[in-house]
């Protein structure tokens, strides 16, 4: 596999050991909550909570990437995801934890994801050439799936039924990591790209915030993208926001293998993420685009009408495939859209959008599932399901577009 450089195998490296920790904590913190709650809507906001930061922090958080050192930015926010970690694993091995408890300190990482993301991505193009992008971003994406999926989840199941804590204190002990090799990304591989910055675009921190704003409102190609995506990601919180009830409680699936399940899911992302690059190069980026969010969105749909664990597993793995195809080329569309100088303003506006939307999503999955465990699958299915038959004919050709906009 060619190297991207040395500064983009330091961002990789931190990148798998967060990676490491969100597979972690992913399975960790539902195996948690239900063990406090059984209250669907209690469990629907804890995944509200994780999305919630982006819609008040996104926007002030991309216009602090462009103003400050984006590799300082990426670690604090890796060590403070670090402590609240460890906070964690304290209290419950003291049996202090509760839900609420549990919210806190969900929503704190939720704002540090905000940071270390906004910080990740805004460093791509300071560090790779355009042509490099779908290449970085597929190597970013491989080593989530592959560590997070197959090491971090399954890992977090057997750590969980050994002493609930452990899952907790891997989780702190690798976003240490993630923090001291952030820190260390080699300064003088990254482009400075504000020397190039129009001196229109400099000013007071929240001239910058509405400045990120009023482009992502004039750039109608931009936009329209956005509010598609949002609109499908809003329906994506839907279904999944109570999924863990529905795997343990519908499915029957026991709770140490919750991880495992996750982690064969993953196996779909995995390819998703060697395939793209090569799906995009043979029949091009848009077309791929729009048949993956399509066929991810309808497997939304038959997984609500899933009669067992196995059917289960079996069409998320397809989905992943799909999605993760999605996630690369949509970013590498984004990364060569947005001028770089302005990319976290730019960033954190759209994921202002698209990922503030998602708690809401989150809780109206919470209160449909009182009403059945598979609502919120089918009803958010079928959602997204229509949505991206509407907009097949725009993302069929958003790559084409986007080279005659810039």
């Amino acid at each position: 596999m060619k190297t991207l450089g040395p500064a983009f195998n330091r961002l990789w490296g931190a990148s798998l050991t967060t990676n490491l920790a969100d597979g972690v904590l992913a399975a960790a913190a539902p195996l948690l909550a239900i063990t406090l709650t059984k209250n669907p809507v209690l469990i629907s906001m804890l995944s509200a909570l994780v999305m919630l930061p982006w819609l008040f922090f996104a926007i002030p958080i991309g216009a602090l990437a462009d103003r400050v050192e984006r590799r300082y930015l990426l670690a604090t926010a890796n060590a403070i995801r670090c402590l609240i970690a460890g906070l964690i694993a304290i209290a419950i091995s003291t049996d202090t934890i509760t839900i609420y408890l549990l919210f806190v300190a969900t929503f704190l990482i939720g704002i540090c994801e905000v940071a270390a993301d906004t910080a990740s991505q805004s460093l791509i193009p300071q560090i790779l050439e355009e042509s490099q992008y779908e290449r970085g971003n597929s190597r970013l994406q491989i080593s989530e799936t592959v560590v997070q999926g197959f090491v971090g989840t399954p890992l977090s199941g057997f750590l969980y039924a050994t002493a609930i804590y452990l899952p907790f204190i891997a989780n702190s002990v690798g976003f240490f990591v993630g923090a001291v090799l952030a820190f260390l990304l080699p300064v003088k591989f990254l482009q400075d790209l504000r020397k190039s910055e129009p001196s229109t675009e400099q000013g007071s921190f929240f001239s910058e915030i509405k400045f990120g704003i009023q482009y992502l409102y004039q750039q109608k190609l931009l936009l329209r993208l956005v509010v598609i995506t949002a609109s499908i990601g809003f329906a994506y919180s839907v279904s999944t926001s109570t999924i863990v009830l529905f795997l343990v409680s519908e499915l029957r699936l026991k709770p140490a293998l919750f991880g495992v399940a996750l982690s064969v899911q993953a196996a779909g992302a995995v390819l998703g993420g060697l395939l793209a690059p090569k799906l995009s190069t043979k029949f091009g980026r848009s077309k791929v685009m729009a048949i993956c969010i399509f066929a991810s969105s309808l497997i939304i749909l038959l997984e609500g009408l899933a009669p067992d664990i196995y059917i289960f597993i079996a069409l998320a793995t397809l989905g992943s495939f799909a999605i993760s195809n999605w996630n690369i080329l949509l970013m590498s569309v984004y990364q060569g859209l947005i001028p770089q100088e302005i990319f976290g303003r730019i960033h954190g506006a759209r994921r202002t959008i698209i990922w503030g939307l998602m708690p809401f999503g989150s809780l109206l999955g919470g209160l449909l599932a009182k009403g059945g465990l598979r609502l919120p699958l089918l009803i958010g299915g079928t959602v997204a399901t229509v949505i991206s038959i509407f907009s097949f004919k725009f993302l069929r050709t958003i790559a084409d577009k986007s080279n005659c906009d810039r």
